[in-house]
């Protein structure tokens, strides 16, 4: 069982890199000259224009309150509590972008500044990271009633899925399809 779980934890690693590469938008919160490290020139950031950076890119300057993720893009206690109980409200697997728990997951250091900076309170922290764990278990039971289907996923349902989640839906899906079918004698 160790080679699943480290080949999992691999993919889901790999997964969180490609979306740590990708773009977000921030907007510039206090003039910035910028810098230059190994050849590539990170900067001038100017107050008040938007920018679009890789996140890992952009992280440290948002830390350093040089840049702020764009309004319409946070990702808070109340933001994550607003997917929670849609999720919990809706039987069905709900469409989200393809690295919805990555964002989520990755946001949760802003909020963690925000706490340290004395901006929030602690207890956003503990909220949202009772939110993020009711968005996850919903979801992996979805993922578990999708899997113990005796009919191939449909399209739409697939659709559906995040990136991570498609990859455990695969996992999960074949060992219960092997299980079953050891105890229903089609092997």
């Amino acid at each position: 069982m160790n080679k699943i779980e480290e080949k999992l934890i691999d993919s889901l690693n790999r997964i969180n890199f490609i979306y740590k590469n990708g773009k977000i938008f921030t907007e510039c919160v206090k003039n910035y000259n910028g810098f230059s490290l190994f050849g590539k020139q990170f900067g001038p950031f100017e107050k008040g224009k938007k920018y679009n950076l890789k996140f890992f890119i952009a992280v440290p300057f948002i830390e350093n309150n040089i840049l702020k993720i764009e309004s319409s893009k946070k990702c808070d206690n109340v933001d994550v509590q607003r997917f929670a109980i849609a999720e919990r409200d809706d039987q069905r697997l709900i469409r989200q972008e393809n690295f919805f728990l990555n964002e989520i997951r990755e946001f949760k250091i802003f909020l963690e500044k925000q706490i340290s900076d004395g901006e929030k309170p602690k207890s956003d922290m503990d909220w949202f990271n009772s939110y993020m764990a009711n968005i996850i278990d919903n979801r992996l039971l979805k993922l578990l009633k999708l899997a113990k289907a005796e009919a191939e996923i449909s399209l739409e349902d697939e659709g559906k899925l995040t990136n991570s989640e498609h990859l455990l839906f695969n996992h999960i899906y074949k060992l219960i399809v092997t299980w079953r079918s050891f105890y229903l004698g089609k092997n």
